[in-house]
C-alpha cells in the first residue's frame, strides 16, 4: 500500500497496516524531521522491522539524507531484516519504477560468515579464518608471491585486487547467502567486496560491534558521512553491550600467552636487524610524524583500530621511549611484569584508574601518555615485522588494550582483581578485570556523529532510564500498545501454590521444599491443560540446574514427560541448538514439549517460540543480576554518584526487562496467541509490575493478578477455550483524534 503522512509518501509493501505501526511512522518521521535520536518501544510481534525500513527508506526517496545503517545483534537478525527490505524494494519497484526505487543494500559480518576461500573458510574460530586470511593476503605474502609462485595466496582476493575500482556490486538486496554465491560466480573476495561497496550502499545491516566497539568501528565505520540514520534493534541491552566493549579480562593464561607473544617479537627483531633494518628505521620516522601517517595502508593490512576514538591521538608524535621497536617491548614486558604481581593477591582488590596509574608510574616507570599509544604502537609494529599470525598474538592484544583505556579514561572505569571465582572459592583463578561503569562512553561519538540515532525494542521501559545511562537527549520517546482484534495476549501475576503458601527465587525462599514443590506441581497442572509447546525460563543455570534435580526427586519430572517431553537449554552452544530443533519437531508432530531455558541465555534473547511453539511462557522469578559482583557493586556506585540513579531502581529495571523480554518471546504476530506466567510474589508488587512494558500491562487485568496456581489453570482454559474460536484479523479499529478508523487499507488511513 502507499500513503502519506505529513506529506511524505510511504511505500509500505502489505494489504493492511497496524495503527501501531502507523503512530511509530509518524514519531519517528518527526525525529528524523528534526534531524535528532529517538528512543521508541513498539511491542513485539507488530512489523516493527518492516515499520523502520519503509519510513526511512521512503524519507530517503524524498529527501536528501545519507545512508540507512540497521544495526542487528546476530546473523539471524540480520538476515530476517534483509528479507523484509527485498519484499520492500520489490513493491517499491513496482510502484515507482526500477530506475527509480534502485538501491544497493548489503549485509556486512565477519570473515568467519563471509569467507569462500575452500580451506580457510574451515578453521573453526574467527580468530583463525581472520589469521588464515591475513595470512594469504597481506602486502608483504602478495609482494613475495610474485616472485616465489609456491608462496600461498588467495585467488579470490587476488581477482578482487585485480578488478579495482570496477569491483562493484550491481543494485539490489544482497543476504550473506548471495555476497557468497556472488562472490564464487565473479572469483572475487566476498568480504573485501562489501567492505568497499558501504560507501556506495544504501543500506548496510551489521552488527552492533561494528558500530559501538572502537577497534572494529575504526576501520569499517570511519568512511560514514555524518548524514546517516543509525537505527539500534532490540536495543534493550544497548548499555551492556557498549560496557562490553570498552572492558578487558587479563587471567594468568592470558600473561603467560603475553609473554610468549613478546618472546617471539624480540626473535622476529632480531631477524630484521640482521636482514632488513631499514624497514624498522623507517617505522620509526613515521612514529614521530604520528599514527595518522597509517591511514595508506593497504586494505588487507588493517587489522583492528584503536580501542578509544580520540582523533587527536592520532595526528601526535608517539612517545620517544615506545618509538623504538625493542624498546617498546621492554616497555610491555614491565607491564605485563606488573599485573602479574598484582594478581599474586589472596583478597579482592578494586581501585580507580588513577590509582593503577599512579602504582604502575612509581613501580615500573610506565607513564600515563606511553600506555595511551599502547594498541597502535603493537598494530604497527606487528605490521612492520609483517606477522600475520594474528590469532597467536591475541594475548598481547588483550594487555596492549587494557594499557589503552586505562591510558585514556581517568573516570569510568574501575579495576578489580579477583583472586578465585566465588563459586569455587578452594580453587585459585586471579584475574585482572578493567570494567567500563559508564555505558555512554562507547555510544558517544555514534551520537556525536552522526544526526539521526534511533533506539528501538520491545521491551525498553522505563524509557526515562536510557536516556540517563546513555547520556543523550531524544528530540522523540515514546512507548507503543498493541491493538488487539482480540485478547490473544494472557498475562498472569502468580503468587502462591494450591497450598497458598507464597513461591519465590528470592535466596532466603529459593531452596524451601514447599516452593520447590509448588513451581513443579504450577508446571504439571499447566502442562496437562496447555497443548503443543511450553517454555520455563529461570534465574540462573545453577538455579536451574537445582530445581530440575529437586522434581526428578520428587517424581515431578516424571509425571511432566507423560504429557510432554522435555528439553534443556545448556551452555553449550551444540547442545543447546540441537535440544531446539528436537523440542520443535515434538511440538511439530503434535506430541507436545517443554523447553527449560534461562534468563540473559542465548535462548532468551534470539529465539522465537511463535505459534504452537509458545503456546506458554512461565517466569520462574526475577531475573536479578548477582548482587554480590564486586563489578555490580563498582558499577552501581557509579550510576548513584554521576547520574543520581538509585541501586534498587536499576536491579529492578534491569531484572524486570529481561524478565519481559523472556515472556515476548511467545507472541511473534497479531494472529499468534499464548499466555505468560510470572511466578514469583514479588512481581505483584507495583515497583516491579509498573517497570514492565505498556503492552503487557495493557493486558494484565486486576483479576489475574495475586493468583494461586488452580486459580490460573482455571484461567488458562478459559483463555484456551477463547483462543479455539474463528476469528478474522481484519477490521482494526483504532480511535485518533480524527475519529475512529477501520485500520485496514490505505483508503481508511487517517490523515496527520
Amino acid at each position: 500500500m502507499k500513503f502519506k503522512i505529513e506529506g511524505l509518501t510511504v511505500y509500505f509493501p502489505y494489504e493492511y497496516i497496524y495503527p501501531e505501526q502507523y503512530q511509530y511512522m509518524l514519531e519517528l518521521k518527526r525525529a528524523l524531521d528534526a534531524k535528532g535520536h529517538c528512543l521508541l518501544e513498539m511491542p513485539t510481534g507488530t512489523g516493527k522491522t518492516i515499520t523502520l525500513l519503509s519510513l526511512i527508506t521512503s524519507y530517503q526517496l524524498a529527501n536528501p539524507v545519507g545512508k540507512l545503517i540497521y544495526c542487528t545483534r546476530t546473523v539471524h537478525e540480520m538476515e530476517k531484516v534483509l528479507d523484509e527490505l527485498r519484499r520492500l524494494h520489490a513493491f517499491q519497484e513496482k510502484e515507482i519504477g526500477k530506475e527509480a526505487a534502485k538501491i544497493l543494500a548489503l549485509g556486512l559480518s565477519s570473515r568467519k560468515n563471509l569467507c569462500i576461500h575452500p580451506v580457510v573458510s574451515g578453521e573453526g574460530s574467527r580468530e583463525s579464518v581472520d589469521a588464515g586470511c591475513r595470512k594469504l593476503t597481506a602486502s608483504w605474502v602478495r609482494l613475495a608471491a610474485v616472485d616465489n609462485p609456491n608462496i600461498e595466496t588467495c585467488d579470490f582476493f587476488e581477482n578482487y585486487e585485480k578488478k579495482g575500482a570496477d569491483a562493484l556490486l550491481p543494485p539490489g538486496v544482497y543476504t550473506l547467502h548471495e555476497l557468497r554465491n556472488f562472490g564464487r560466480e565473479k572469483g572475487w573476495c566476498p568480504y573485501f567486496l562489501a567492505r568497499h561497496m558501504i560507501q556506495f550502499a544504501n543500506i548496510v545491516v551489521y552488527n552492533y560491534q561494528y558500530m559501538l566497539d572502537p577497534k572494529v568501528a575504526g576501520i569499517i565505520s570511519r568512511e560514514l558521512e555524518k548524514e546517516c540514520i543509525v537505527v539500534f534493534d532490540e536495543a534493550h541491552n544497548i548499555d551492556n553491550v557498549c560496557i562490553e566493549a570498552l572492558s578487558v579480562n587479563i587471567r594468568q593464561q592470558t600473561l603467560e600467552g603475553a609473554t610468549r607473544n613478546l618472546n617471539k617479537i624480540s626473535q622476529v627483531i632480531d631477524k630484521f636487524k640482521s636482514t632488513d633494518a631499514n624497514r624498522l628505521r623507517q617505522e620509526y620516522n613515521r612514529l614521530v610524524e604520528g599514527l595518522a601517517q597509517r591511514g595508506d595502508l593497504p586494505l588487507a593490512d588493517h587489522w583492528l583500530a584503536n580501542p578509544v576514538l580520540p582523533d587527536d591521538i592520532l595526528k601526535e608524535a608517539v612517545p620517544g621511549n615506545i618509538r623504538r621497536a625493542e624498546h617498546f617491548v621492554a616497555f610491555l614486558k614491565r607491564l605485563v611484569q606488573y599485573i602479574k604481581g598484582r594478581l599474586l593477591t589472596d583478597v579482592v582488590e578494586s581501585e580507580g584508574p588513577v590509582s593503577f596509574l599512579t602504582s604502575l608510574g612509581r613501580e615500573c616507570s610506565i607513564d600515563q601518555k606511553a600506555l595511551r599509544f599502547c594498541y597502535d604502537r603493537l598494530t604497527s609494529l606487528l605490521e612492520t615485522l609483517e606477522i600475520t599470525d594474528t590469532d597467536e598474538f591475541l594475548h598481547i592484544q588483550a594487555v596492549c588494550d587494557f594499557g589503552t583505556l586505562i591510558g585514556t579514561y581517568q573516570r569510568g572505569f574501575a579495576i578489580i582483581i579477583e583472586p578465585y571465582d566465588d563459586r569455587m572459592p578452594n580453587i585459585p583463578d586471579p584475574v585482572l578485570q578493567l570494567s567500563c561503569l559508564d555505558a555512554s562512553l562507547a555510544i558517544k561519538p555514534v551520537f556525536e556523529r552522526f544526526q539521526s540515532v534511533v533506539i528501538t525494542s520491545g521491551t525498553l521501559s522505563p524509557l526515562d532510564l536510557y536516556p540517563r545511562l546513555l547520556s543523550f537527549n531524544p528530540v522523540i520517546f515514546k512507548s507503543f500498545t498493541m491493538t488487539l482484534t482480540r485478547d490473544c495476549l494472557c498475562p498472569m501475576i502468580l503468587t502462591r501454590g494450591s497450598d497458598q503458601l507464597p513461591v519465590s527465587t528470592k535466596f532466603d525462599m529459593r531452596s524451601d521444599p514447599g516452593v520447590v514443590r509448588n513451581y513443579g506441581r504450577l508446571l504439571l497442572e499447566m502442562v496437562a491443560a496447555v497443548p503443543d509447546g511450553v517454555v520455563c525460563f529461570f534465574v540462573s543455570y545453577s538455579y536451574m540446574d537445582g530445581i530440575i534435580n529437586s522434581w526428578n526427586e520428587m517424581g515431578i519430572l516424571q509425571e511432566v514427560m507423560q504429557h510432554k517431553l522435555v528439553f534443556i537449554e545448556t551452555q553449550d552452544v551444540v547442545e543447546t541448538t540441537l535440544a531446539l530443533d528436537n523440542y520443535r519437531r515434538a511440538c511439530d508432530c503434535g506430541r507436545g514439549a517443554v523447553f527449560f531455558s534461562v534468563a540473559r541465555g542465548k535462548v532468551a534473547e534470539g529465539i522465537d517460540f511463535d505459534k504452537h511453539y509458545g503456546r506458554l511462557v512461565i517466569m520462574y522469578g526475577i531475573p536479578f543480576q548477582y548482587t554480590l559482583s564486586k563489578i555490580l557493586r563498582a558499577r552501581l556506585e557509579y550510576l548513584r554518584e554521576t547520574f543520581q540513579i538509585k541501586e534498587g531502581d536499576f536491579l529492578t529495571f534491569d531484572a524486570v526487562r529481561q524478565a519481559a523480554q523472556c515472556v515476548g518471546r511467545v507472541i511473534r504476530s497479531k494472529a499468534d496467541y499464548g499466555m505468560m506466567i510470572f511466578a514469583d510474589k514479588r512481581y505483584n508488587r507495583h515497583d516491579k509490575r509498573s517497570k514492565l512494558p505498556g503492552w503487557i500491562q495493557t493486558h494484565l487485568r486486576d483479576a489475574h493478578l495475586n493468583l494461586s496456581t488452580d486459580m490460573s489453570l482455571h484461567i488458562a482454559r478459559e483463555f484456551l477455550r477463547k483462543m479455539a474460536q474463528p476469528h478474522e484479523l481484519l477490521g482494526l479499529v483504532i480511535a485518533t483524534a480524527c475519529g475512529r478508523y477501520h485500520f485496514c487499507t490505505e483508503g481508511s488511513l487517517p490523515r496527520f
